[in-house]
């Protein structure tokens, strides 16, 4: 597997006014804007063939992965070397590529706009404002079932019941790998009490082309869009080449950066482990929870 796909469509209203005139994927987490961790991530799981499919607005999201010659020069004539390293890294990263989707038609919509370039072979689609802990990969394991059992492979996590009626629900059975389970049926944001299970999908995914085909002929669904669960669900009961759905069950950690609690977590926590930061940092927070005197 070589590809992967980054929906980054979406108009980020949750943090409006900041994302007014700046894409919520490139509000910094530290010092990098949230989208740059994501690309990092599929780079890391050996996908350097990355296509992002864009809305209007997007346009500093190019800007970010591209060159810019004037701020290099600058950087080296100055002698900044880390400061260049860290400039240079966006643009290294990848071979990146970009496509409108057009009408915001829904996940499954984006995901369809890039059939013709994946073509005919197994590919990642990653969120671009689920933010996963560098130290607790998914997208290798996935990988791996994918090979193994020829389907599409999503990520689920354990969340609590009020909580699963924000998410597509995995309805499974185990099977004989204790790694993996089999996804039998999947529900897009169940109502609170008829949910099959408290595993909730989250923003990784590792498809068959044969999506592709169903993803063609899925009507709207919840909300009015292309669901990806929906042509999921077809997929996960379908017979022959390509067919089943299968789970991973991530336990690490993970952040909604279109959230704003758990961004501000994602801050945090990536600033506590860097050294030039984490116990200034540290400390802060020790005198923020102590009580007034």
């Amino acid at each position: 597997m070589r590809k992967a796909v980054i929906p980054v469509a979406g108009l980020g209203t949750r943090f409006l006014p900041a994302t007014k005139a700046t894409p919520k994927e490139m509000l910094p987490v530290v010092d990098k804007p949230a989208i740059q961790y994501v690309v990092e991530e599929a780079v890391r799981a050996g996908l350097r063939d990355v296509l992002m499919i864009t809305g209007r607005n997007k346009r500093p999201l190019e800007d970010h992965f591209d060159r810019v010659p004037f701020i290099e020069q600058t950087l080296e004539a100055k002698g900044d070397h880390q400061k260049l390293a860290a400039v240079r890294e966006a643009s290294s990263l990848a071979d990146i590529h970009f496509v409108r989707q057009g009408d915001p038609k829904g996940l499954g919509h984006a995901v369809l706009r890039a059939r013709s370039h994946v073509g005919d072979e197994p590919f990642a689609v990653l969120l671009g404002d689920d933010l996963i802990h560098e130290e607790d990969e998914v997208l290798a394991t996935m990988t791996r079932v994918q090979e193994e059992t020829g389907g599409s492979v999503v990520a689920l996590m354990e969340v609590s019941p009020e909580e699963i009626s924000a998410y597509g629900c995995a309805d499974v059975v185990s099977v004989g790998s204790g790694d993996y389970v089999k996804v039998q049926g999947l529900v897009e944001k169940p109502e609170p009490g008829s949910a099959p299970s408290n595993l909730a999908v989250i923003g990784r995914y590792v498809l068959h082309p044969r999506i592709f085909d169903i993803l063609e002929d899925t009507p709207p669904g919840r909300g009015g869009e292309i669901q990806l669960t929906d042509a999921l669900q077809e997929l996960a009961a379908s017979q022959g080449e390509g067919a089943g759905v299968y789970g991973v069950i991530f336990r690490g950690r993970r952040f909604d950066t279109g959230d704003k609690l758990s961004y501000i977590k994602a801050v945090i926590t990536i600033a506590l482990e860097r050294p030039e930061l984490g116990d200034s940092l540290r400390d802060w927070l020790d005198d923020v929870k102590a009580p007034a005197l």
